[in-house]
């Protein structure tokens, strides 16, 4: 049987796994599972040779559950990286992509606060609450692993700045969190709709310059967390 690199799901049934056409296929007898943890060694194995590397849907979340893969390689590889991990210029290495990262996440999410506060564009009476709002959304919505739309390469920084706001309004300034939703499809979808379209309603007095109260729901919350 010819062995493809897949992305395939748990089972219930021990030693098998569910491919992406939903059929349960089994493991073959000479692979275990590499537990998620190193990435290193998990990059290495899938560039080596096949692999499955198996994730589990919870909610809206993928979560990963390790790779399954040939025992022989993953051993060999494992041996490979534990040696270069030895030498010191192996941890400089590392010493100095860490920083890169560092410095990178920092530029990155001065660049979102930025596009942030482009899109509340507050009028200028409003410009230090659209400054709190926006530093307040972007320190949410950036960090490495938050798994918010910040994070996602696939729409604009100017999309993903949007979004972000109506999110972050949406969880902090209407009672979305403790409502009871039905269980009907499409049911929650639009419910987020009617918020949103309420949270840009709000945003668009604050852009036109409209006196706002100061219980008003962006202040509250941006007051909340002062």
């Amino acid at each position: 049987m010819s062995i493809e690199t897949l992305e395939v799901s748990p089972s219930s049934k021990p030693g098998c796994v569910v491919n992406a056409e939903g059929e349960t296929i089994k493991v073959p007898d000479s692979w275990i599972l590499l537990e998620p943890g190193d990435a290193a060694l998990s990059r290495r194995i899938k560039k080596d040779g096949p692999s499955w590397t198996m994730k589990e849907k919870k909610g809206r979340r993928i979560f990963s559950k390790g790779i399954w893969a040939p025992a022989d390689r993953i051993a060999a590889l494992r041996a490979e990286l534990e040696q270069e991990r030895l030498d010191p210029s192996y941890q400089k290495k590392l010493d100095a992509g860490r920083k890169r990262r560092e410095k990178e996440q920092v530029a990155y999410a001065a660049d979102f606060e930025r596009s942030v506060r482009d899109y509340l564009s507050f009028a200028p009476a409003y410009a230090a609450l659209a400054a709190d709002l926006a530093r307040q959304i972007a320190d949410h919505a950036t960090p490495v692993g938050s798994g918010t739309v910040a994070r996602t390469k696939r729409i604009s920084i100017e999309q993903r700045a949007e979004a972000a706001t109506i999110a972050w309004m949406r969880h902090q300034t209407t009672a979305y969190d403790d409502m009871v939703i039905p269980r009907i499809k499409g049911q929650r979808r639009e419910v987020r709709k009617q918020l949103a379209k309420r949270s840009r309603q709000l945003l668009n007095d604050y852009r036109n310059g409209t006196e706002r109260p100061q219980s008003c729901p962006i202040a509250a919350a941006i007051n909340a967390k002062t």
